[in-house]
């Protein structure tokens, strides 16, 4: 029996990452939203690893932040440790990466969402969902029944989630909780195409088993960087990390027992993460390598269980106990979780527009790792900006779409619709051809205009970025004005850092252009210097720097938009337009692409396909 439990403008189908960020975004957009998930104490659950950001995912955090999407504020609000990776490397790949509190994660999110306006958050499981006179009509398992005008999908790992720890397998989403066991088929039936995916991850060890005598100790970075900008006073680190490595006894264990593994057994059908091995598929992949690092890290202030990252496994529980114990630190070793991979349904983002929204099911999105992805800030990002054009599309406003030249999320996306995917997506500042303007340090210069615009942006906030874009600006015309003497002082100061001294005066810009100096080498010198916040030192040191390579990428990226501007029509049959390669037709007809530009990053389609495309666009008046 169902009953008829209420009518609202957007439903958002889980409670992750990915759908935290919609349905926060949906209702503070002014739309009445209801968020279902399975368990209610699972709101904003870590399942796997116990940290927020990463390479590439920082910069994803940030640019959730610049939009006004809530990660970043959580991630600040219950850090325990704080680092700054790659900062040996250039600033495009500088990523923030910050250890959480998991438990207080989840009970921050989870209250963020009950005190929202226009947000409703009840514990359910959708069994079903259908289109019915313009509308989409809901199912809990309990009969409940639930109108709206708009769907995000974020189920996670949730669709048809299968555990597997050597022969043991079982129905289960992660963390031993109920799967979305009847939704798949309800979206098979629709008409979507699915297909199979699976992760994994490590044990969950028990502290006080631990030897951490003679492991490396890894701090975090002070003064602590906060993803926010919200985040004024960020704090201090309250905890460590140790870093162990395995060695020829773990391999010679793990290759005695590969064949109890389920995913080389065959009983896995899903494809996993290609980035992220189990530590069973890194010794099989990287046989001539004689140890992999990996790292110990706290699951929260008031809990004893430690993360083991880089040592997921779908091996069985003993033989888990046996590698675990080969390695230093760990010789007696407590599980308290053992590791396991899950299966999980997903769809093919080949299917939708760059709104997330699917081309042939109007007013339904995808999010997060339904739509192939990995990780909790690929989720976070999707779910923002599904959540924003259910509201845009149901208040008849312009759609969000983010081009893969003005932001991380944007490529991401692209990426998606556009290459498909054939594992777990996981973002990489090496997919991104703008990476030197895509910095996680100018994501609010960036992006957030556009949360301004969308209305994510309150006044505060914005007058804050208005300020630090007034003092950038100003600054930025200082160095480049300003003259510095060939003093004695600067000249040591330069042969200090191996850089050739001056007998002229010199302009403080072009010294910032030389690798050897920063801001902070040339305090002694710069008596002009005003008193600003670092981020704003910051931008403007990197733009100087790398300011030819900034023109270059900018002088790309106004050709990319060129061709995006040329828009391809909906529907158009690619096998009648004459020229095209038998590939390039089958693959324009499968994506079906917004815009040359979109059309020219398929694979399979070759520039004298993209020629042959110009010249019907003309032809057919459309150019």
């Amino acid at each position: 029996m169902t009953y008829q439990a209420g009518t609202y403008d957007v439903a958002v189908i889980g409670a992750g990452h990915a759908g935290i960020e919609a349905a926060l975004a949906s209702a503070r957009l002014g739309c009445q939203t209801v968020v279902f998930t399975i368990n209610m104490d699972a709101v904003g659950n870590c399942p796997c690893n116990p940290s927020i950001g990463g390479t590439a995912k920082g910069h994803l955090v940030r640019e959730i932040d610049a939009l006004g999407g809530e990660m970043g504020r959580t991630a600040d609000a219950t850090f325990l440790q704080s680092r700054m990776l790659n900062k040996g490397k250039g600033p495009a790949v500088h990523s923030l990466r910050a250890q959480i509190d998991r438990r207080e994660y989840s009970k921050v999110m989870k209250h963020k969402l009950e005190l929202q306006p226009n947000l409703q958050l009840k514990q359910a499981e959708i069994v079903d969902l259908y289109q019915e006179g313009g509308n989409w009509v809901l199912t809990t398992r309990m009969g409940a029944q639930y109108t709206v005008q708009a769907v995000v999908i974020a189920t996670g790992t949730f669709l048809g989630g299968k555990i597997f720890v050597g022969d043991v397998a079982y129905e289960s989403g992660p963390d031993g909780m109920f799967p979305a066991a009847f939704l798949g088929d309800a979206l098979k039936k629709l008409g979507l195409r699915l297909r199979r995916f699976k992760t994994g991850t490590p044990a969950r060890v028990l502290r006080s088993s631990i030897d951490f005598t003679d492991l490396e100790v890894q701090e975090g970075d002070e003064p602590v960087v906060p993803f926010s900008y919200d985040t004024l006073h960020p704090g201090k680190n309250q905890a460590v990390c140790h870093v162990s490595w395995t060695n020829e006894e773990t391999k010679r264990i793990i290759l005695e027992n590969i064949h109890r593994s389920p995913l080389y057994g065959g009983k896995i059908e899903g494809v996993g993460p290609r980035y992220c091995p189990s530590i069973e598929d890194k010794i099989v992949r990287f046989a001539d390598k004689k140890r992999h690092q990996l790292f110990i890290e706290p699951c929260g202030k008031d809990t004893e269980e430690m993360y083991l990252q880089g040592m997921s496994s779908s091996l069985p529980e003993d033989v888990q106990l046996a590698f675990y114990r080969s390695i230093k630190g760990l010789e007696h070793v407590e599980i308290m979780r053992c590791a396991y991979a899950i299966e999980y349904d997903c769809v093919d983002p080949l299917q939708m527009e760059a709104t997330l929204e699917f081309m042939d099911f109007p007013g339904l999105y995808g999010a997060g790792q339904f739509n192939g992805s990995s990780g909790y800030e690929e989720a976070a990002a999707q779910g923002l900006v599904a959540g924003i054009n259910a509201a845009l599309k149901i208040q008849g406003k312009e759609p969000l779409v983010l081009d893969r030249a003005g932001s991380y999320i944007g490529t991401l996306i692209d990426d998606l619709i556009t290459k498909g995917v054939s594992d777990p997506y996981r973002m990489m500042t090496s997919r991104s051809e703008y990476r030197l303007v895509l910095r996680q340090d100018n994501a609010d210069e960036r992006l957030t205009p556009t949360g301004r615009k969308l209305g994510l942006i309150g006044d505060e906030r914005w007058e804050r970025f208005c300020t630090k874009e007034e003092q950038k600006k100003r600054e930025m015309a200082r160095a480049r004005r300003t003259v510095l003497p060939p003093t004695e002082v600067l000249n040591d100061i330069l042969v200090s850092r191996g850089t050739t001294p001056v007998s002229t005066g010199v302009k403080l810009a072009d010294l910032l252009r030389r690798p050897e100096l920063s801001y902070e080498a040339l305090t002694a010198v710069d008596i002009t210097r005003p008193v600003l916040p670092a981020a704003v030192f910051e931008n403007v040191e990197i733009e100087i720097k790398y300011e030819g390579y900034i023109v270059r990428q900018k002088a790309d990226i106004a050709e990319m938009r060129r061709l995006e501007g040329k828009k391809l029509p909906r529907g158009v049959d690619y096998k009648t337009i004459t020229g095209l390669r038998l590939e390039a037709q089958e693959k324009l007809q499968k994506v079906m692409p917004a815009n040359i530009g979109q059309a020219s990053r398929i694979s399979g389609v070759s520039p004298a396909d993209i020629s042959v495309l110009l010249i019907w666009l003309a032809k057919e008046g459309k150019a």
